[in-house]
């Protein structure tokens, strides 16, 4: 999942594709992982548990942790609440809030879930990817036995399950290839929605976020006609469909891949569209705020007038980046953190942007800039979403990120045990 838009808050009329960042923010080294074709016997399945009820718990706050939390400390502080009180009136909508764990994180991802379990209802493990054929696989880098074992927790606690499947290819690279082959073949389409209504089915998923990126302007129709093609298979097996799509502020958007992205068309058929809401900034662009309020606000406000606000998750961003020279690295909370003390700077927050920064000067004498996200960060992200009617939010949690989040999530969202997802699927 990513978004790489640039400029003061909004889109520029016209400007190159860039190279962009990587295709998703995963950690890079001479071992990258590669794919493998997923099957149903991938992992296997556990028996599917009634939803147990608890208490809300809340994080300590982020400027708590800046000052107090030794640079090697990864757990979250929680406090626990009682339950409110029962009302005789109907219930409000609850929020749709999302966790999306990356596979690489998903391990202390899915502690972090499971500890602010009453402030999540719907989790989305990034892990699947398409061949060079357009077949469905799963990424090698991924442990079966582990993954099972992670994705067992979730579903134990209740939480519906709607895994991500990307156009990332077998060396974990964003690939248009394979996307656009099947897009304008109708039979090789045709299999793709079997083999992805397969995929749910045997698994027990609630159903499945499609993140297809980088498409061409003259994919539109034919991405439209696919979503809706796949919309229709997972509702005939009470299933949902959620689409992630890049953040716009007007239907051409920046680059033909925003064309390729027609919101109203896919507004219509998706039960979720996923609002890729940052990477404003990103790796190869100047530093920046990765996701400043104002352009938030102005990305809800366009997608409003084409999408039912009920259907509208935006994307939080649980991560930041490093920059020195030209060249940015992606960072989580806690690595801001260490740098923080290590090099004993203070952050700084950016009040036009809403978004934390510190600068430092490495033991090369190389300056660096880091932005990043923290709770404040976020609180004011979940500020924009509130009163706007949007479905709900997902945190894209790329590792470690601020546990004073949850906090923020939790008075700004309050939900139940029960998401768009599970009050129509349950945890068949």
């Amino acid at each position: 999942m990513r978004q790489d838009s640039k400029g003061s808050g909004h889109d520029p009329p016209a400007r190159p594709t860039p190279s962009g960042p990587p295709g998703f923010l995963r950690p890079t080294g001479h071992d990258r992982p590669q794919l493998t074709l997923a099957s149903a016997e991938s992992f296997g399945e556990p028996p599917l548990p009634a939803r147990p009820r608890g208490g809300r718990r809340r994080g300590v706050s982020s400027l708590a942790w800046l000052a107090v939390v030794p640079a090697g400390i990864l757990a979250v502080v929680l406090i626990v609440h009682a339950n409110g009180p029962v009302h005789a009136a109907p219930p409000p909508r609850k929020a749709v809030v999302v966790a999306s764990l990356p596979y690489w994180s998903i391990g202390p991802g899915t502690e972090a879930v499971l500890a602010n379990r009453q402030d999540v209802n719907e989790v989305s493990p990034w892990m699947y990817g398409l061949g060079s054929d357009s077949q469905i696989i799963l990424d090698a880098g991924i442990s079966k036995s582990d993954i099972s074992g992670y994705l067992s927790r979730l579903r134990a606690q209740g939480l519906p399950l709607v895994p991500t499947l990307a156009n990332v290819d077998a060396r974990s690279n964003w690939s248009y290839r394979p996307v656009a082959r099947m897009l304008h073949d109708p039979a090789m389409a045709t299999q793709q929605v079997a083999s992805i209504v397969a995929l749910v089915d045997s698994h027990h998923y609630a159903g499945i976020d499609l993140d297809y990126e980088d498409l061409h302007a003259g994919d539109r129709q034919a991405f439209t006609a696919f979503v809706t093609s796949l919309a229709s298979a997972l509702h005939a097996k009470s299933k949902i469909l959620s689409v992630a799509l890049f953040a716009k502020t007007t239907d051409a958007g920046y680059a033909p891949r925003n064309i390729a992205q027609d919101y109203a068309a896919i507004g219509k058929v998706a039960d979720q569209v996923r609002l890729m809401a940052y990477d404003y900034h990103w790796a190869t662009s100047p530093p920046g705020p990765i996701a400043p309020i104002g352009w938030v606000r102005d990305v809800i406000r366009y997608a409003k007038t084409q999408i039912p606000a009920s259907k509208i998750v935006l994307g939080i961003p649980q991560y930041g980046y490093d920059w020195t020279g030209d060249h940015g690295t992606s960072i989580t909370w806690l690595r801001a953190l260490q740098l923080s003390r290590q090099y004993h700077v203070q952050p700084n927050f950016d009040a036009a942007s809403q978004a934390p920064w510190l600068s430092y000067t490495d033991s090369a004498g190389r300056k660096h800039i880091v932005w990043f996200e923290n709770a404040e960060s976020t609180q004011a992200k979940l500020g924009a979403a509130q009163g706007t009617g949007i479905g709900g939010v997902y945190l894209w949690m790329y590792g470690y990120g601020d546990p004073g989040t949850w906090a923020a999530l939790h008075q700004a969202l309050p939900v139940g045990s029960h998401s768009a997802a599970s009050a129509q699927q349950g945890a068949s």
